[in-house]
């Protein structure tokens, strides 16, 4: 059975840090690409963040480039979030997400092409 459970989120102040981890198991050999996905309430699901696990690319939603990486530890059964610089419209349920494969090698901000998801974290900023 596959599962994904976040961790790490909470509320802090904006200009603040925060680090969301999804520990990822009942995948063998690993999927091939993870995700961090965004929901504001009355908002559309919104891709954060996509990393290849084999191959190491990383793409990023305009929004959070510069300020949020996504990683992995070596096992590849957890998955990174590291958000900096956080501002209130950071503020959302956070979602990780993981598939086997991908048309494009380089990940997806698309959330149809994945097909593994956790319940979330919620991270909430206040200015």
């Amino acid at each position: 059975q596959v599962q994904l459970v976040e961790s790490g989120g909470g509320s802090v102040q904006a200009g603040g840090s925060l680090r969301l981890s999804c520990a990822v198991s009942g995948l063998t050999n690993s999927a091939g690409y993870m995700g961090w996905f965004r929901q504001a309430p009355g908002k559309e699901r919104e891709g954060v963040a996509s990393m290849n696990t084999g191959g190491g690319y990383t793409s990023y939603a305009d929004s959070v480039k510069g300020r949020f990486t996504i990683s992995q530890d070596n096992t590849k059964e957890t998955v990174y979030l590291q958000m900096n610089r956080l501002q209130p419209d950071d503020t959302a349920m956070y979602y990780c997400a993981a598939a086997r494969w991908l048309p494009d090698y380089r990940g997806s901000l698309d959330s149809d092409d994945y097909t593994y998801w956790g319940q979330g974290t919620q991270v909430t900023v206040s200015s």
